[in-house]
């Protein structure tokens, strides 16, 4: 962790620093902790769901409520834990998060029913809500504006660390250890967490502007039941639309009209709609949410694909595709350093640029050279999906003013959950219908293949309408800095 968080602070022309710059490295420890463990958490869960099954003696759609369970307490709350922490102090509050992060893992690891441990993923899954929300706010607080890319890519990487991690490291541990450990591992994490976070991150500053706000009780409320009738809406059904998703979505769209009309009338709203004003804002949000989507598509489809068309068994395919998230992992740091010496928003269209070139050329590629024709290619997607991660995280938060820092965190990561939630649904719906047949389990391995490339190439299409709206953003920019010079 040392060499890794090394670079980010040093500064070769602040040599009398010495504490400082120890303090800030254990501080960016603190929060590289507070984004592995939630993805850990999503991660390692799902290889277990086979081996939970037998032990509840459950189904396999009752199981899949304890990945379900832990997201949809994310998504909904997401926004609603980054506002508090704008008005009662993102330290406080990320320390409660880590807290009840590291309980609720020991209550799953010890509970003795598939409905309590429900619980518990729940509870675990407010608390990685509170840590992902007020880690990314923390940064503003913790480096220097100019580092700000450096700390978003280190975030990226234990992120990304986590999501490679969670399925090798799973099926070790429950090998070796037992079933309850997945859930136990988070305990110790957790302690050493707390202790570095308590000691090292800065203390709240008492902003009035922030702490004269209250909580807005129907708003959240409003939007927590919105987000959670469209993530039920895009993960219920499995594989099927129908009646009930419709009527989730129709709940969900009405709710949005509401929570609108809401924020409009109450004294402190949950997040003032009139932010949306700022087009970077709204810009970086919509990039986030489309660049998931299609991210969701490597995870969605490649597995099919890898096992059903090129023939490979579940442990060639689990290696192929842990190259993705290995190199996320890998170039993130380098990403940040990237955005902080070329300017963000140019840093963003590139790894735009190096997405749609490697979707395309996975559809190209189909086929050819076995599995060397699909991990170059998504190496090439995930290095640049790095880029993009941590040039537009610097983007949004940059200039944030420091009373709106959580809420705005929040957004950004709820944008991203709502990517991979919607992925899930209509890449796989794409996947489906390109490849000619409702049943892809017994469909043949020419049908996956084409299903393949349709998806892939829908998702070539939706970077490059991503990459229009970055630079449609970059050339308004543009406009804005000029007309300031003029006045």
């Amino acid at each position: 962790m040392e060499l890794v968080l090394q670079p980010i602070i040093e500064d070769p022309g602040k040599a009398g620093h010495t504490k400082s710059a120890s303090s800030t490295r254990w501080a960016l420890a603190s929060l590289s902790l507070s984004m592995l463990m939630p993805s850990l958490g999503t991660s390692i869960a799902n290889i277990a769901l086979p081996t939970l099954a037998q032990a509840f003696d459950a189904s396999f759609q009752q199981v899949q409520w304890i990945v379900l369970a832990y997201l949809l307490a994310i998504t909904t709350l997401i926004v609603s834990v980054g506002k508090l922490g704008d008005i009662f102090g993102r330290r406080r509050l990320l320390l409660i998060g880590i807290s009840l992060f590291t309980l609720a893992s020991l209550f799953c690891g010890v509970a003795p029913t598939l409905w309590l441990l429900l619980a518990a993923r729940g509870l675990q899954g407010l608390g990685a809500a509170m840590m992902m929300a007020l880690t990314v706010a923390m940064v503003g607080e913790t480096v220097p504006k100019e580092r700000t890319g450096g700390a978003m890519g280190l975030l990226g990487t234990m992120s990304a660390i986590g999501t490679t991690l969670g399925p090798s490291l799973g099926g070790i541990v429950i090998a070796s250890f037992g079933l309850e450990t997945i859930f136990l591992i988070n305990v110790p994490l957790g302690i050493a967490n707390f202790l570095l976070a308590a000691r090292f991150l800065p203390r709240d500053r008492r902003d009035r502007k922030a702490s004269k706000g209250r909580l807005d009780t129907i708003g959240t409320l409003l939007l927590s039941l919105t987000l959670a009738a469209y993530a039920l809406a895009m993960t219920l059904g499995h594989g099927s639309f129908g009646a009930l998703n419709i009527g989730l979505l129709l709940a969900a769209a009405f709710g949005i009209v509401l929570f609108a009309v809401t924020e409009t009338k109450v004294e402190s709203p949950l997040f003032r709609l009139s932010m949306f004003r700022d087009a970077s804002l709204s810009a970086g949000l919509a990039m986030s949410t489309l660049v998931s989507t299609v991210i969701m598509a490597t995870l969605v489809v490649g597995p099919f694909y890898l096992s059903r068309s090129l023939g490979f068994d579940a442990a060639h395919v689990g290696a192929i595709m842990s190259s993705g998230p290995l190199v996320s992992a890998l170039t993130g740091v380098p990403a940040g350093r990237i955005a902080d010496r070329f300017g963000a928003q140019r840093v963003t269209m590139t790894g735009l640029v190096g997405m749609i070139a490697g979707l395309f050329l996975i559809v190209m590629l189909q086929g050819r050279f076995g599995a060397a024709g699909y991990i170059g290619p998504l190496i090439i997607v995930s290095a640049n999906y790095a880029l993009f991660q941590a040039s537009n995280n610097t983007t949004i938060m940059k200039d944030i003013k420091a009373e709106q820092r959580g809420v705005i965190s929040g957004m950004l990561s709820l944008s991203r959950n709502l990517g991979l939630i919607t992925g899930t649904a209509v890449m796989g719906a794409i996947f489906t219908l390109g490849s000619g047949t409702s049943d892809i389990i017994t469909a043949r391995p020419e049908a996956i293949a084409t299903g393949m490339q349709i998806t892939f190439a829908v998702g070539a299409l939706l970077i490059v309408a991503t990459l229009a709206i970055a630079i449609a953003g970059m050339a308004r920019s543009r406009r804005d800095a000029l007309a300031q010079e003029v006045s």
